[in-house]
């Protein structure tokens, strides 16, 4: 019997894919999985002088385009606050622009990654 990947780690995977392909696309990863008591941050990333605050979702096919679209306000003002907080305690970046994307992994096939640039708008 196989087992089956627990939440963590099918989430985990995802991350390692949607890192990859930010990397190939020319994006610098600064962080992962960056912490506060307000939330987490999946990637941090920067690319052209713009700093990228990314919400990461695996998610199986068929749900895709559904649910990237679906970060409800509450989610928003969570990752808003944490990337407040970053920019708060890592002064040393430079950027003229600083965007919330989503990445979205397509989970049966692993190949498809969907960026929704500039998800949510927020000033920060």
């Amino acid at each position: 019997m196989t087992r089956r990947p627990s939440t963590r780690e099918v989430g985990n995977a995802g991350e390692d894919k949607a890192c990859a392909w930010l990397e190939s696309h020319a994006y610098g990863i600064l962080a992962r999985n960056w912490r506060t008591r307000r939330g987490e941050i999946d990637i941090i990333a920067e690319k052209d002088g713009t700093l990228v605050f990314a919400e990461v979702k695996t998610l199986p096919s068929g749900e895709v385009e559904t649910l990237a679209h679906e970060l409800d306000r509450r989610k928003q003002k969570r990752l808003i606050e944490t990337a407040q907080l970053f920019l708060a305690k890592h002064r040393e970046y430079r950027y003229n622009a600083v965007r919330f994307d989503v990445l979205v992994v397509d989970m049966p096939n692993w190949s498809e990654v969907y960026h929704i640039e500039d998800a949510f708008s927020e000033p920060v």
